[in-house]
């Protein structure tokens, strides 16, 4: 399973560990995500889909449909 939002497509990111002499290694920082159910109203069913906590929080604010809308995905695009 990839470590990528199926809605936002957020994904990992490269930077360094800095130790206190200020040596510098290679580190990946991870998104945070989460498997959730969201309910879909226009579809009366809940869908599983496995997202980022910030993708989270804004379909908890305007809702599965019209975010899905804004990102140009089709509810087929991010369920498995």
């Amino acid at each position: 399973m990839s470590r990528k939002c199926k809605i936002s497509g957020k994904g990992p990111l490269t930077g360094n560990n800095v130790s206190f002499s200020q040596k510098k290694t290679k580190r990946r920082f991870m998104p945070n995500l989460q498997s959730k159910r969201v309910f879909v109203p226009e579809l009366d069913r809940s869908v599983r889909i496995r997202m980022s906590v910030r993708a989270m929080r804004t379909v908890d604010k305007i809702g599965l449909m019209p975010y899905l809308k804004k990102q140009g995905l089709s509810l087929k695009d991010v369920t498995s």
